[in-house]
């Protein structure tokens, strides 16, 4: 079992989502807080300095992942907070399109389980 010492913060409208993506990431020894919008989330970030990582997802009523990603890159001091956008979006060009939004990774939902843990060990040190 990983033992990551930064939570994972999980900011999705699906409150389903937030469950399944907690689950797994409690079950392999990861901190987890969550928010259903962007707003709460980024309250959060700002609350939480020890927050390690963002798993965003991308379309939200309100405030979309796009747009959160802009919110949260000017929060003092997290300006290079790692964001993985989650997304059912994979059409062409979608990955592309989080990742010039300022994403630091995307992965598509479903979500591959060993994929997401590989990236957050490869962003949480």
């Amino acid at each position: 079992m990983d033992n990551p010492s930064s939570p994972v913060l999980i900011i999705d409208d699906d409150s389903r989502n937030i469950f399944a993506l907690g689950l797994v990431l409690r079950s392999k020894g990861y901190q987890c807080l969550s928010a259903t919008a962007a707003q709460p989330g980024i309250k959060l970030l700002t609350e939480n300095p020890d927050i390690g990582i963002v798993l965003l997802d991308m379309t939200m009523p309100d405030m979309d992942g796009y747009e959160a990603i802009g919110v949260i890159r000017k929060v003092p001091g997290r300006e290079n907070l790692p964001i993985i956008a989650v997304t059912a979006q994979a059409m062409p060009g979608d990955r592309e399109k989080c990742l010039s939004a300022g994403a630091n990774a995307y992965i598509s939902k479903p979500v591959n389980v060993d994929m997401m843990i590989s990236l957050l060990k490869q962003y949480i040190s």
